[in-house]
């Protein structure tokens, strides 16, 4: 169940989502999928190692999709206004990722009630981000109760 605006506080979000890593089968899969066959980094080795990485390296947009879907799953895709990302590293294949959330702002707006989000996507072993992101979603103010919070 989506959280309405009453159970949302700052600072906090759902659990991290952890992954167990991302396989070149994944790459090449999201890579045919968006036919973007220009950057064969994805999904051939020694074009990869050319431009100087160990093994072929995921697509950064599967990593913000992923992120995507752990922000819907959290408050619901139909109440995303805004998503945003910034790739800051590569993932290899098979390192563990985790998904994680947490609200900065909670405010209204011309669509009502509305929170700021803040998303990270990070590996699970040295802990750096890889991909950052923001959303702002639209939630429903009742509370549980069905009665009208202030």
């Amino acid at each position: 169940m989506t959280p309405t605006f009453a159970q949302l506080v700052a600072g906090e979000g759902p659990p991290p989502k952890q992954i167990e890593g991302l396989t070149r089968t994944d790459f090449v899969q999201w890579v045919g999928a968006l036919a973007d066959f220009m950057s064969p980094i994805h999904y051939d080795d020694s074009a990869a190692r050319e431009a100087g990485y160990e093994a072929p390296i995921s697509p950064g947009m599967l990593q913000a999709g992923m992120l995507s879907e752990y922000a819907t799953e959290w408050l619901g895709a139909e109440n995303m206004r805004r998503f945003a990302v910034r790739f800051r590293g590569v993932v290899l294949p098979g390192e563990p990722l985790v998904f994680s959330g947490r609200v900065v702002r909670k405010h209204e707006g011309e669509m009502g009630c509305q929170v700021d989000v803040e998303l990270e996507c990070r590996r699970a072993e040295g802990d750096d981000v890889v991909v950052s992101g923001e959303a702002t979603f639209v939630v429903d103010r009742e509370g549980e109760d069905g009665a009208s919070e202030g």
